[in-house]
């Protein structure tokens, strides 16, 4: 690490332990005790690079072993390289176990499910729309004999693109409604805004004060909201 000062370079030097505590640099030929703030800044600085560090590559961890094989301390090279001791201490703790410095890849929690049930729960879910995922988790369970919580059962639909939604509830129209309907729309056609101001459109707004609001929702996946199979024929809109 360099420090620019009065036009010349200047070098921190570690001699013992007062030194790397105090911090100290020489500037030609002459050892003069390093500002508190600078200091500071270094450390901080080495303490952003380390934080922002996540994996190590093979080259970057040859280098750490080659500099502890040639006599540099753990300390030295933590400095040098911008990375926290105790990553050097274990990776230096490895090479000395099995003399192996590469990554370790996992592949994580393994899956509770396989893609044979995963077809199974969209198959039940598409053909039972009503059902929950507290209800398809049994039935994986009879099935198949594997134990899943409903969570998982969200997962592995929406992954599909399969989702609980509320079904659109229409209202079947006889012939008259429609004659009615399309008349009345004609008659208002040419309505000004200064028209309908004086009319008052009225909604219902459901309130639940309990948990369960008693709703009905289906699995369906995006953009078959208005299918036949996700509609619910109503005499009112309720």
């Amino acid at each position: 690490m360099q420090i620019t000062g009065n036009h010349q370079m200047a070098r921190i030097v570690r001699h013992n332990d007062e030194s790397v505590r105090e911090g100290y640099i020489r500037n030609g030929g002459k050892e003069v005790k390093l500002f508190t703030s600078a200091l500071k800044a270094c450390q901080c600085n080495n303490r952003i690079v380390m934080a922002q560090r996540k994996h190590l590559d093979d080259f970057l961890r040859g280098r750490i072993i080659g500099r502890l094989e040639c006599g540099r301390t753990q300390l030295e090279g933590s400095e040098e390289l911008g990375i926290a001791q105790s990553v050097i201490s274990r990776l230096w703790q490895r090479f000395q176990d099995d003399g192996n410095v590469s990554r370790c890849y996992s592949t994580g929690r393994p899956r509770v499910t396989t893609p044979n049930e995963d077809r199974y729960l969209a198959v039940t879910a598409k053909r039972i729309r009503r059902s929950t995922a507290s209800d398809l988790s049994p039935q994986l369970s009879s099935a198949t004999g594997t134990t899943v919580s409903r969570q998982t059962v969200y997962r592995r639909l929406g992954h599909i693109g399969l989702h609980a939604r509320s079904p659109v509830r229409c209202v079947p129209l006889t012939a008259t409604h429609c004659r009615l309907r399309l008349a009345w729309s004609r008659e208002h056609a040419l309505w000004t805004p200064q028209q309908w101001s004086c009319v008052m459109f009225s909604d219902e707004s459901r309130f639940s004060l309990q948990s369960d609001s008693r709703r009905t929702f289906i699995w369906r996946a995006p953009g078959t909201r208005y299918h036949q199979e996700n509609t619910i024929e109503r005499h009112r809109y309720r």
